[in-house]
């Protein structure tokens, strides 16, 4: 297959590529820099100079493919809005292109707030009242499943809300950040709360699998762990830092972790058994708690912000 991917050069899509390609696929990945070209193309795959907002080009990589793997997002949660807007004008180039072919459409969504307080399954549909912060970006994820009748074989991979690997720069390292800025590693409330997460690795290869093979339709969930403790997340990051572990009260917790709050309070368990039944997918490399152990987490370099997050993808 000739597969078009968006975030081609970003942290799973860079996962993604080679292991499209190791597979006997052909890569054409979106690159909007200089440095996101080189590095598809030191993967393998073809350059499509462009970005999210160009929908001329988008329709012109979608048309020329056999199926588009869409992980790009411009992860700017101070103006999320305007990149969800972006989002939806890329998943709707995207249906319209792919529209009675019956290729596959690939799009990146989440297990956070599918089932709070419960392990999350593939059955589970997304809230049918949406108003959370992520709330415009599943509703596009709906839109694409509205292709679905038109002849279009959409497929959701549901991530767990940390990808782990080195180079990884989402919710873990920012944890670690606010445990160096504040001196102590923190959970919220008693931090029994689990959080789910996945390796690159793992989740790249679900990605390849779904777009060869998975249902239009479908849901599946790129889940290694199932629920780790938050607590026990703190716990690692305190030793590894040499910092005091400590709860922090529900009421605190704005203050103490920012934006992230809301996400690091919620129980969010996930399963993954529908889909190594439906793929034939099993996780092979190492769970988040053994990776943090590694040390790579650790290492003293400043976090991107979010013009160089998205410079990324």
């Amino acid at each position: 297959m000739r597969i078009f991917v968006t975030g081609a050069s970003g942290f799973i899509g860079s996962a993604v590529v080679p292991e499209l390609i190791q597979a006997g696929h052909r890569v054409v990945g979106l690159a909007r820099s200089d440095a996101s070209a080189r590095a598809i193309e030191a993967a393998g795959g073809e350059v499509l100079r462009g970005d999210l907002v160009d929908v001329d080009r988008l329709r012109a990589g979608a048309v020329a493919s056999d199926g588009v793997i869409h992980l790009g997002f411009i992860h700017d949660f101070e103006n999320f809005a305007a990149a969800a807007e972006v989002d939806r004008h890329a998943v709707e180039t995207f249906g319209s292109a792919l529209e009675g072919s019956d290729r596959p459409l690939v799009i990146a969504a989440g297990t956070l707030g599918l089932a709070p307080g419960r392990v999350a399954t593939e059955r589970d549909a997304a809230p049918a009242h949406l108003d959370s912060i992520v709330a415009p970006r599943l509703a596009n994820v709906q839109m694409a499943l509205s292709f679905v009748p038109k002849g279009v074989r959409t497929v959701m991979v549901r991530f767990a809300p940390s990808v782990h690997g080195a180079g990884d720069h989402g919710f873990i390292p920012r944890i670690i950040e606010i445990a160096r800025e504040k001196g102590v590693s923190g959970y919220i409330g008693d931090g029994a709360n689990r959080w789910p997460a996945v390796h690159r690795l793992d989740a790249a290869r679900l990605v390849r699998l779904a777009v060869e093979a998975a249902p239009a339709g479908s849901a599946v969930h790129a889940i290694g762990d199932e629920g780790i403790p938050v607590r026990s997340i703190a716990d690692v990051i305190g030793r590894r830092l040499n910092v005091p572990v400590v709860s922090v009260a529900p009421e605190a917790a704005a203050q103490h972790f920012g934006w992230m709050a809301g996400f690091l309070a919620t129980d969010a368990p996930a399963s993954n058994a529908l889909t190594r039944e439906l793929l034939g997918w099993e996780p092979t490399h190492e769970g988040l708690l053994e990776d943090l152990e590694q040390g790579h987490y650790f290492d003293s370099r400043p976090l991107p912000n979010a013009a160089e997050t998205a410079s990324r993808r």
